[in-house]
Parts: C-alpha cells; structure tokens; sequence
C-alpha cells in the first residue's frame, strides 16, 4: 500500500519540525516576513503489553508536569470526543491516571473494538469558538484540493458541503496570495487573512515536500494577536496519510523530525542507541484500529519489507475453518471474494498475498507462518480447508515457489492430519506442470487430502469444492455444470521440444553482398532490414510493425518478447535496442527462432532514438527510484508515443506529474505497478502473457475480438485464458496497473477499443477502490460506448471484514461507499453492462456475449492456424529436467546455492553456533567430515606454529621484495608462496611419507637410519641449524606435549623419536624439528583417529595435505610482513652489490667450440 495513516504526534512533529525548513512549493510561495511560526508541544505516551506500565515519567518533556493537559488515544480513531475519549484541562497526574484506567482495555468505538495502548498528550489551548477553522488537503488524480472552512471543531458537520476548496492542478501553477484569500478565506476576519495564508502556503509546502497523501487539521486555531503583534496559529487535532513508497526520498526527513533531541538537546535520542539509516527513528506505520498486528503479521510485514517481491497476511479470524494461501494481489480478492459469495466470509481465516517470484526461503516462511497459525487451539471436528490458489502467473517459477511450501506442509504433517486439512491447489504460469505435480506427489505421501488444479479450471472453480458446496450454474464456459477433475498422480511434464528437421546444406563460402558482407549459408546470426515507421491511428498503439526500446538490462523479457514476436509470425524484432545507463555500448545476442539476432545496448535515450527512428514505445523496466528521472527524460522525445512503466512502490506524486505530462505531450503511459499488456499476433510489453507454453495455450500469437482492461497482471493472464476458452481469443489486453493513479485509466483503452472496428466486445475488469469505473459508465450512458461490454468488480468480500483491510494492490480499498464493489457492480448492470452475478459465472457470460455476437455475424471465426514452433531455451529446458548435461566441474566440499551456504552439508550457522572454530572449518573442507575436538584444535597449534619464522626465510623474503617493489598483497604473499617446496616449507608430506613406509615395512629405527645412508638420502623432517639435543626447540616440546596429553594413540611419533636417538647419536643437531614432528603427529591423527580408513589416511599423505598446513599458516606471517613493510613505506629493495660474486668470461675468450665443415 502507499497511501498510508500514521499517528497524530508523529504528524505534529513532522509539521512542527518541516513548517519552517520544508522548501517552497513554488518560487511565488512566499510567506510574511512577521508570521509566527507555531511551536507545537506534544508527547507520545505508549502501553506496554509485557509490562502492562505506560511510558515512566522519566522519558517525558518537562513542560508536562507544569501545563493544564489534552489527553487522548493516538490509534487512528475517528471522532474520539463524541466515543468519551478525550479528557480535557487535566494535570498531568490526573491525565496520567485517566489514561491508565484505558490503557490495555479492549473499547468499541462505533462498530470496531479494539484495545488502547497509545496516547497522545497536549497543553490545554483555551480558546473561543469563533477562532476555530477548519483545513483538509487531499490528492487525487487530477491534483490536490484545500478545503477550507471558517467554522471548525466538533461539530463541524458536512465539510464537503459547505468547505471552500481550491483546486491545486498536477503540474499547474500555484495560486497567488490574492486567489488563496478569494477562494478559501470568504468568511474570515480580514484582520487574520494573511496569516491563514501564510499558514495554507507552508502547510501545502510541506504536504508536497514529505509527500503527505492527506492531512486534515481541525480544528486549526487562529488566536488575535497579542500587544499589537501578528495573529498565532495552533493545531489541535489533526489526521494524516503519507506516501510510504516516498520513503527512499522522504525517510531521512521523516527520521530528523522524530528525533526528540532536535526540540529538546538534554533529551536523549529516541533510537535507544541503535545505530539507524538515518537521525532519528524511522516512521511508524499502525495498523488500523481494531487491527492490531499480530506478532504473525508483524513477522510477515518485516519480511515484506527486506525482499522485492510482496508477501502480505492479515488474520481476520484466527478460529476460521477456511485459510488461504494465494499468489497474486488480483488472484487474492478474487479467492476471498468467492469464499464470501459462497456464506463463509464469517469462517474465513485469513487474507493474504505472495507474488513478485518470491524465494523459496520466502516461501517456506510464509507458509510456514499460516500453517502454524491454521494448526493452533482446539480441533474443529468439521476439520478445516486450505486453499493454495492462484492465477496464472507471467514470470513466477510456480514449481520454485512451491518448493518452499511443499517443505512447510512436510513440516507441519502431524498437525495437518490432527486438524482434519484438505487442501485444494489451483496454479498456472511457468513450470506449473511440476509444481502441481509435485503437490500432488506430496498429497500421496503426506496423509492428507490435496486435490490439484491447473489452468484448464476456472481460478474460483476450486473453491464451492473445498467449501463442500454445490455449482447451479455451468462453469467455465461448459454447456453442462461440470465439475473440475483434479490432476493425475504423475502430471503431464512440461511440454515437451518438437524434435527439429536440421537441413543439410552445401558448405562453402557465402556471396558478397553489395556493402562488402559476405554472408556464410551456415550463419546463425539473422540481419533485419528495417523499413521505416508507419503512422497508425490513435485507437491502434501497437501493431504488426511496432518497434520499442527496452530501458534497464532485462534480457529474459526481451527474449520472451522476441519469442512472442517470432511466434506471430513478423517480420523483423519488436525491440530494436536497448537502453542502460551504466553498462557502456555493448551488443547483446537473442534468439529469433531457432537462430540467433544481434540487439544494441546504448547509454542514453538520445542515442537509442536516433539510430532507431522507427521506434516510439518504451518499456521502462527501470527501478521506483529512478524511473520518474528516466521517464521525464524519455517524454522530452517527440519519437516516443508510448511508454509501459513496469517499477512497483513509484511514489504517487511522481506518477501524477509523469501521468499528467504525457498527456499533455499525447503519449500513452501504461503503468506503473503493471506487467503491462498484449495485442495478439502483434506487439507484447515485457512479460505480459506469461512464459510461451502460456502463449501458445491462450492463443495470443494471432488477434481474436474481445478487447480487455484489467488493473491486475495476474488477472489479465486469467482472462487471456478464459476467452480462449469461451471466445475467440484476446483483441488486445492492457494491465493498467494496480497503484491509485495509473498512467491510463480503464476508460482511455476501453475508447480505443470502441474506436477500433476490429474489436468487437469489451471487458472490464474493475476493483474495489477508486471511482474510474463511474467514466465507463458515463461513457456507456452518453452513447460513447456502445460495444457490448462485461464488467465486474472484484473485491465485493471488503464489505463483510469487520475492520479495514488494505487488498494487494495500493488503490484498492474504498474510501467511500460509491469505491465498493458492490455499488459498482450495482451501477454497472444499472447501465447496461453484462456483468454476471459473481466472478465465478464470468466464464458463462462472456461466452453467452460472444455467442450472440458471432449468431449476428458481428463477429466472423476464423480458422486456426498453427503457430510457429519456438525452441525452449536450454537453461529452461535443463530448470524443467527435460534435458541432461555432464558437469563441467565437480565440487563435494560447499555448496552455496540452498537458503544457507554449506560446508561439507553442515550450515554455516551451525558452524558458529556450534563454534567448530578454523580447526572444524578445515576438517569440513579438507576432509568433508567433522574430526574431534582434539583433532581440530591440533590443527589450529599447526597453523599458529607455522604462521611465521622470522624475515630471513627465503618466503618471507620474497613477500618482502615484491612489496618493497610497490606490488599489491596478493601478488607479494604469491611471490613468498612460490617458494614453497622441497627445500623450504616442504618437508612435511615427504616426512610424513618416509617415517610411514619405514614403519608399515619393518625397519627398526636404526634399520631405516642405515638404508637412508646407504642410499644417500637424507630423512626429511630430521635436522635444524642452531636446535640440538640440548637446545631444543620448543615448538616441537610444545606439540609432543599436546599430543602425548590429548591423542588416543602416537605410534609414529614415538617411532620418529626413537628415531631421533639413532641420529643424534651422530651429531647433536640431528633432531627431530617442527615439520618432522608436525609431520609424523598428523599421520597418527589421520591413521589413529577413527574418522579416516587406512586407505583415506594414506591418500591424504599423497596429495599433499600435509603441505597445505604449511601453506595455510606461513600465509599468515606472509600477509604479516607485506602489511609490515607498507606500513613502514618501505622503498624499493635494490641488493648491494659487494654482495653478489660476478664470474664472467673474458670477451676474448672463444665461445664456439667448433666449426662446421
């Protein structure tokens, strides 16, 4: 939703801090330089359900312990004098008590209940009541609106009838001081005039700048001045909604003002010492009173808010016998709605939404969250119904998103079965086939009863069957009632790639075209000729010859256009480039068929529609962020006729003025918060339609007669499905968009449609929310329409939720009775419509239409033609498992791909949580399993034993060079590593070799002393420099020490020690060192440590992970000495020369051994 409540205080302060600083609305919007900016006071007092305390006294401003006080409940009420909830003139401890006797207390306010746990507290304001006013500004899609009038308060009455408004047009000029006071300040004294209008250009100054969607005042005091000084203005209580997708801009602005220590420095920051985005706490949204979000909710909000797909839920009866789980805001209404129609509006449990090709971690957490709220309390003996619909979706992984469900419902079997669940599955869209499948799989396993339904069944179709109630009327255009057949145990699989005739044909080198290509018979790439643009009447945007831009790197729906494109049968792409800003000129390759196509990539709008002047549609993928910048910039080009604005969360003021500056240039904006639309045979924006399987089932590759307009792409799928079904198929289809005020409305396509003699019959597809359904029916009853058209409202269940519930998409919720879907319905049949009794006839009503049409001869059937066969893309083919390839790589140690990254199959939380440390880390991914605490704390001596040995070794010196001579880290610690081997760091593997094939072959400690001698061979591992016998070294007392404690066993060890007395018996410095005994301690962890067969044990001495030890803990001293020398600006090393022996040969001296003869 973007239009959203927030609380009075938090509204005061945003006035309180922005009145004075907020931007000018306009360079004319000046203000006296002797207004008086009012001060406001107010403090915010919370009910806390753990501790059942309010706010302490501690945490409040000063001035209310000394003030006369206003006390009343801050929760989104309406008219909270005449309820009894308001006390007034009180001290504080009086406030502070009356406000405990409520806080916590359940309170019915007119029809809604609700508990009290947030007040708002104010110095009592004595005034007259001639001083009272009263000031609404509200938006709509023409602009915004001051209603002003001259008697405010309680008993204000009917402030549409008698308020003065004055109407502030999108992109229009602001009105003057002189017009303000004319149009709104009739009734007030003169004496007040230009403070009021002072007051009414600051407040509408910051309405724009925070991008506030309502705010209404009253009553708003206006006090004579005092001593000969200027008239003061107060606000008592006040009302406001802001635009919450205006976050990214208006969030730190809404932060600073929340911030209690900008109006009073000794107060502490109201963040409690969390760091935030910004100074101040961010803006508070409260549900709506009688709403308060369960900790379910609020889980399901806070997910919502961290991902770019929507997920939404709202308990409306946690005892309900009826649950959903529903993708797509449409697709939800209209579930909820046949649940209603049907009489279990009382039983349904739940209203909620997933779209936007959530995870399957997202999935399996918002299933997870429903389930475990459905399988709560007591068992209902009449069981309950879960219903996993949806539409048929354009871009969503259907058998993706199920994953994550599917793992839910396993999880929560037992308490399936116990609550006695059915569950009934209804999906369609990209890969529904496997998704269903595996549902119905699932339901085999499971023990609980899952029926599956695809797209060939009415969305709605499933749910009288999960109700237990009968169908009267016939469904989904059948000439009998028919009742939908679940799906097979093994579904159908995807469909599957036509085998494809491959044409030889003569090899040899291709003719020289006129411009000095040569063109090779065996070329996959395909080149278009483009002829130019032809003009087309307003009433026909798109059509066979369309070209378009696509704004943003969005290349699956740019293939899917081409597809589309390819499957009609056109002759030349309907993208002619692409644009994006941030990636530099570039060609992009798409498939055309079965060969290939060459696509520009430019950086600039500019450019792209220069070198394309047959181009004049845009798709503008680009972000909510940025997309009112790039679409300005695309409407200052004449070329452009039309732009689709795909962005979901564009702020609404930013729409508005885009919406309202392409109509002034005459160009037709689709969007935004839409897929966009379809004109079969012809044109397709994006990802309308859905996959090809979609395409060629709804039959949108060739025009049918049935023009439509929908706000939900979800539901535009829908219909493209039932009026293949029941019709001849979709004329064209817009998806206007599901925000407040789209760039078109439903009655801008229904005209073109009417204009169009092409198409022969209208739909509308309309919703709860908004009044753009009462144009059409103005259009209807003056004769501007006079095509048959079915309409219906979704959203006729709103009526029956005991508080308010705000639908998936933005704009659907009724702000009065004339924006519900019952009147609408009403009105529509009232003009002539054909609108069915409920969504679930739709289907019989638009086939009885078209029946009628064609029995006229209005409407001609064609004959089918098939469509082209368009290849499946081998990433698809191989997500679907229709195909099979051989890894290039394989990898049995990690594994990123799941929700969690795993090492060695343990997650990487358990990693920490079970604090494995380095030592587990390298035991998962050197040996792919967990070694034991001994083990891997060995490990981690190794790696610190072997970090480093001072700056002479040749690594180290290395490191030092390279880093002296300005190189960066990794090639300094490559450069060290590089000298790693037999005569520097490693000796371990061949210690480790040498000391295990003497024992496993016999030899005594002398024996294998001896026969090292005889063949000339030093033992690895035994010998130091300056260590002996009587000097040891400690690092290896050290590691005999910890092995002899902690080992079950150390054979090698010992037997490398008795080793060490053979030799040292020679020379005193022919000791066992550190990598001997690093050497030999890691075989007996290896071989003694149960985790390993002798076999493994053995492997791992031979491919060198003794080796990797070294490697690993010397990089640690290597990384240490380059840090060291950049750290000293060390300058580049140059060895003296005194230092080096040069032995060169005399130049006389003969360098050829001989001659040739």
């Amino acid at each position: 939703m973007s239009s959203k409540a927030i609380r009075e205080y938090d509204a005061k302060l945003l006035l309180a801090y922005w009145l004075e600083r907020a931007p000018p609305v306009s360079k004319d919007a000046t203000v006296s330089k002797g207004f008086v900016y009012p001060s406001p006071k107010v403090a915010q007092i919370s009910w806390d359900p753990a501790t059942g305390a309010i706010t302490p006294d501690s945490q409040l401003p000063a001035w209310v312990f000394t003030t006369k006080l206003v006390a009343k409940p801050d929760q989104l009420i309406k008219r909270r004098g005449k309820a009894g909830l308001l006390a007034l003139n009180k001290t504080w401890d009086e406030a502070k008590l009356w406000i405990q006797e409520r806080a916590g207390k359940p309170v019915k306010v007119e029809h809604t209940t609700g508990t009290l746990n947030n007040f708002i507290v104010e110095p009592l304001l004595p005034h007259p009541s001639n001083t009272e006013y009263y000031v609404c500004i509200n938006s709509e899609r023409e602009g915004d609106n001051i209603l002003f009038t001259h008697e405010g308060g309680v008993d204000i009455g009917d402030v549409d009838a008698k308020g003065l408004r004055l109407h502030l047009p999108a992109l229009g000029k602001f009105p003057s001081r002189d017009e303000i006071k004319k149009t709104l300040l009739v009734h007030v004294p003169e004496a007040k005039k230009e403070t009021l209008v002072d007051f009414l250009i600051r407040l509408y100054s910051v309405y724009v700048d925070l991008h506030f969607a309502y705010l209404e005042i009253n009553p708003l005091v206006c006090l004579d001045g005092v001593n000969g000084g200027a008239p003061t203005i107060h606000y008592l209580d006040m009302a406001a909604k802001l635009d919450q997708t205006a976050d990214f801009l208006c969030g730190p602005k809404w932060a600073i003002a929340r911030d209690l220590s900008v109006y009073n420095p000794q107060a502490a920051s109201s963040k409690g010492g969390v760091v935030g985005a910004d100074r101040g706490p961010p803006m508070v949204w409260p549900a709506p009173f009688g709403r308060d979000l369960t900790k379910e909710e609020a889980y399901i909000q806070k997910l919502d808010g961290s991902t770019g797909a929507s997920l939404k839920l709202t308990v409306l009866n946690a005892e309900g016998r009826v649950w959903t789980m529903v993708a797509g805001g449409g697709a939800s209404v209209v579930y909820s709605d046949a649940i209603a129609a049907h009489g279990f509006a009382d039983e349904l449990a739940n209203y909620g939404e997933y779209s936007g090709a959530p995870t399957e971690g997202q999935t399996y957490e918002y299933a997870k969250t429903i389930l475990d709220l459905m399988t709560r309390g007591k068992v209902n003996p009449k069981g309950k119904v879960l219903i996993i619909g949806g539409g048929i979706a354009n871009f969503t992984n259907v058998a993706a998103t199920f994953k994550g469900i599917i793992r839910s419902l396993k999880e929560f079997k037992n308490q399936l079965i116990a609550h006695g669940v059915r569950i009934f599955v209804r999906r369609g869209g990209p890969n529904y086939q496997e998704g269903l499948k595996a549902m119905r799989l699932l339901g085999e396993s499971l023990g609980v009863p899952i029926k599956v339904y695809g797209p060939e069944t009415h969305i709605t179709d499933i749910v009288p069957l999960a109700l237990g109630v009968q169908k009267t009327k016939p469904a989904s255009g059948a000439n009998g009632a028919r009742i939908p057949a679940s799906m097979p145990p093994t579904a159908p699989h995807s469909p599957t790639q036509p085998t494809v005739n491959i044409v030889a044909t003569d090899s040899g080198v291709g003719p020289v075209g006129p411009g000095g290509e040569r063109t090779q018979p065996n070329d996959q790439i395909v080149h278009f000729d483009i002829a130019p643009g032809s003009s087309r009447p307003f009433y026909r945007p798109f059509d066979a010859s369309t070209r378009s831009f696509v704004y943003g790197l969005q290349p699956r729906a740019i293939q899917g256009m081409l597809d589309f494109d390819y499957s009609c049968g056109r002759d030349t792409p309907s993208v002619a480039a692409m644009i994006y800003p941030f990636g530099g000129h570039h060609i992009q390759k798409f498939y055309w068929g079965t060969k290939e196509t060459l696509l520009p990539v430019y950086t600039t709008v500019e450019e792209a529609v220069k070198k394309h002047p047959d181009a004049d549609v845009i798709v503008n993928f680009a972000s909510s962020r940025s997309v009112y910048a790039s679409t300005i910039e695309i409407l200052s080009y004449p070329q452009i006729k039309s732009v689709a604005i795909i962005a979901e969360g564009v702020p609404e003021r930013h729409t508005r003025e885009l919406l309202h500056l392409a109509n002034q240039k005459g160009v037709l904006m689709i969007g935004p918060a839409t897929v966009g639309g379809i004109k079969p045979g012809c044109f397709r924006i994006g990802n309308s339609g859905g996959m090809m399987d979609n395409i060629i089932a709804s039959k949108l590759y060739r025009a049918g007669s049935v023009g439509y307009v929908s706000k939900s792409g979800g539901m535009s799928n829908e219909l493209n499905n039932i009026l293949s079904l029941v019709t001849n198929g979709t004329y064209e289809g817009i998806a206007i968009g599901g925000d407040r005020y789209p760039g078109t409305t439903f009655i801008d396509h229904l005209l073109r449609y009417e204009a169009d003699p092409e198409c022969k019959m209208l739909v509308l597809l309309g919703e709860v929310g908004g009044v753009e359904e009462y144009r059409v029916i103005e259009a209807v009853k003056t004769g501007k329409i006079t095509k048959p058209v079915v309409a219906w409202a979704i959203g006729t269940c709103a009526k029956m939720f005991a508080t308010e519930v705000q639908f998936g998409h933005a704009g659907s919720m009724a702000n009065s009775e004339l924006e519900t879907a019952d009147a609408k319905n009403k009105a529509m049949k009232a003009a002539g419509f054909i609108v069915p009794d409920t969504f679930e006839d739709l289907p019989t009503v638009l086939k009885d239409t078209y029946d009628a049409l064609v029995s006229r001869g209005t409407i001609v059937p064609k004959v089918e033609r098939d469509p082209p066969v368009i290849p499946m893309d081998y990433k698809w083919a191989q997500e679907l498992g229709m195909i099979r390839k051989p890894a290039a790589f394989i990898s049995t140690i990690s594994d990123e791909r799941g929700q969690e990254l795993l090492y060695a199959g343990m997650r990487i939380s358990e990693v920490f949580k079970e604090d494995i440390g380095i030592g587990g880390v390298v035991s998962l991914l050197w040996f792919k399993r967990r070694l034991p605490q001994w083990a891997t704390k060995f490990i981690e001596m190794v790696l610190m034993l072997t970090a480093d040995h001072g700056p002479a070794v040749s690594g180290a010196m290395n490191t030092i060079v390279a880093s002296r001579a300005g190189k960066d880290l990794i090639s300094s610690l490559a450069s060290g590593l590089l000298t790693i081997g037999s005569r520097f760091g490693g000796a371990l593997d061949e210690a480790a070799s040498m000391f295990s094939n003497a024992r496993d072959t016999g030899l005594t400690p002398r024996e294998f002393v001896d026969e090292s001698r005889k063949a000339n061979k030093l033992i690895s591992g035994i010998g130091h420099k300056i260590k002996s016998v009587n000097n040891p070294d400690l690092r290896v007392e050290l590691v005999k020490e910890y092995v002899r404690k902690n080992f079950p066993s150390h054979s090698l060890l010992d037997y490398a020690l008795a080793v060490e007395k053979v030799t040292t018996a020679k020379k005193d410095t022919l000791i066992l060192n550190v990598d001997g005994c690093i050497a030999v301690c890691f075989v007996d962890l290896l071989r003694d440590s149960g985790a390993f067969t002798s076999d493994e044990a053995n492997e791992y001495i031979k491919i060198g992970t003794l080796n990797g030890l070294f490697v690993l803990g010397r990089s640690i001293g290597f990384i240490g000495h380059h840090l060291d020398q950049k750290r000293l600006k060390a300058p580049l090393y140059r060895h003296p020369a005194d230092d080096i022996f040069i032995d060169m040969l005399p130049v006389a001296q003969p360098r050829v051994l001989g001659t040739m003869q």
